[in-house]
């Protein structure tokens, strides 16, 4: 064995695997969907227990259906003999097999819910637990068959092997929403809650409380924890380093959360991202916290952003580069995608934070969601703090929506608790689209007192200058209103 632990074909195939990843991306970047769906799914071939080859793959494969919840046209016909395969591979235990069909089924339909619990189950067979987990998310996702109790059940066990007891009582409890006489889920759910305790105590696979203390670390700790040496020979002495020494703080007492998230936060502040993200996933794996896994996303989001700003950067340096523009678009909405996710998941479980649904209305509202961002702008609009704001906010969407009367009154009721000097930025944006209300509604007095207040402070404010200049010289011309919908409110 050798690089890294590999054989000589193990490391040909990894980096075949990271070849087609390269491909797929430049593909992704010039939205040539069917060369990056075989490119991942070349990867995936290659490589079948990595979970962002398979998640690269699904979203591909759904961009190159332009995200119609329904995959190939006259899909049925091209599916008999993939079912065929599926269940003589099951049959059969041939658990490779039953994975290469489900990924055939899902190139055809990437949303089907049977495909995904096809492959969750193969994956859990294979000891590929996160792909697992992953495909059975997205066959009880609303585009799959939420309602599925086998689904349901499938993925609350595959979360129970990976520790993962708050995820799989909060999957059992839709369980008993659908079933409600399940006794034997209601039992299993009080199962779980002591196991969670145990678990947390470290006692789960322990005879002895010597046993706790000498408990080994996680399957792939060994990776995470190499970096308390100098050299393959110099081992750092206790005192010279944080990160090694918060290391051996961990291979002495592994079942101890703390240490990891002591680790974590010291990766955070230094930069090193991806360290501090595996960190977090190991916290999440001994605890099962979801305040642990906030953390995880949090510097996922990090990452992402990063990249966002590194793609930026290189898009400056040649602002002729159509390649470098659009990996710059592509990452953005990814982000934007995952905000949306991470933010909805955390509105549900911290109902009462009212900056919670302000920031997510203002990610539905950068992606033209009106309807999905005002009733959150309506129950942040309670938080004082925020509420000039969220009341700005609320008149681009009303405005957007051309619910034009409902969009003046918000952008008043924001004017009265804003000024140019504290809030320079909502302050201009009610005034402007005010003004371009009442232009509209001929009323070129009202008009003109909102574009002077916006002059008053920022005389290149948009096209404020003009304008106003036509109305004062008695231009009868009045255009519809046309507003690019952000969140600078």
């Amino acid at each position: 064995m050798s690089g890294g632990g590999y054989s000589p074909e193990e490391q040909r195939k990894r980096k075949l695997a990271s070849d087609c990843l390269k491909r797929a991306t430049e593909a992704m970047a010039k939205q040539n969907w069917d060369y990056a769906v075989e490119m991942f799914a070349t990867a995936v071939k290659m490589v079948p227990d990595n979970l962002m080859y398979r998640q690269s793959l699904r979203g591909s494969e759904r961009k190159k259906y332009k995200d119609n919840k329904s995959g190939a046209s006259m899909a049925f016909l091209k599916l008999s003999g993939i079912r065929s395969r599926i269940k003589k591979a099951r049959g059969a235990k041939n658990w490779a097999d039953l994975d290469l069909a489900a990924e055939e089924g899902l190139a055809v339909n990437p949303w089907d819910a049977h495909f995904n619990a096809d492959l969750g189950e193969a994956a859990r067979e294979r000891g590929f637990l996160e792909i697992a987990a992953f495909a059975y998310e997205q066959a009880t996702s609303p585009d799959g068959s939420p309602d599925n109790k086998d689904y349901l059940t499938a993925l609350a066990e595959i979360y129970e092997l990976r520790k993962n007891f708050t995820a799989a009582i909060a999957v059992l409890d839709k369980v008993m929403e659908l079933d409600p006489l399940n006794g034997a889920v209601r039992s299993k759910i009080q199962a779980l809650g002591a196991n969670m305790t145990i678990h947390k105590a470290g006692y789960d696979d322990a005879q002895s409380t010597q046993e706790v203390r000498e408990t080994k670390p996680k399957q792939g700790y060994e990776e995470s924890v190499k970096g308390d040496v100098k050299t393959n020979k110099e081992v750092l002495a206790p005192g010279e380093s944080v990160e090694a020494d918060l290391q051996r703080m961990i291979r002495k007492e592994p079942a101890n959360v703390a240490h990891y998230l002591k680790l974590g936060d010291f990766f955070r502040r230094e930069g090193k991202l991806e360290e501090a993200a595996k960190t977090y996933k190991l916290a999440l794996d001994v605890s099962g916290d979801p305040n642990i896994r906030e953390q995880m996303e949090d510097v996922e989001l990090d990452m992402v952003r990063r990249n966002v700003s590194f793609a930026k950067e290189a898009s400056a340096r040649d602002p002729k580069d159509e390649q470098s523009r659009a990996i710059v678009v592509e990452l953005a909405t990814e982000l934007l995608s995952q905000e949306i996710e991470i933010f909805s998941r955390r509105v549900d479980r911290y109902p009462n934070d009212l900056r919670l649904k302000h920031e997510l209305a203002r990610r539905f509202m950068r992606c033209k969601k009106y309807d999905k961002a005002i009733p959150l702008l309506q129950a942040a609009s309670k938080d004082i703090r925020l509420e000039s704001q969220v009341l700005a906010s609320l008149g681009s969407c009303f405005l957007a929506k051309k619910q034009n009367n409902l969009a003046k009154r918000q952008f008043e009721k924001a004017l009265e608790k804003l000024n140019a000097t504290d809030h320079p930025i909502p302050f201009k944006e009610c005034c402007y689209y005010l003004a371009r209300l009442a232009e509209e509604a001929k009323d070129r007095a009202t008009a003109e007192k909102y574009y002077s207040e916006i002059l008053a402070s920022d005389y290149e404010y948009k096209d404020v200058a003009k304008r106003l200049g036509e109305i004062q010289g008695g231009d009868d011309e009045s255009n519809q209103i046309d507003m690019e919908h952000g969140d600078e409110t």
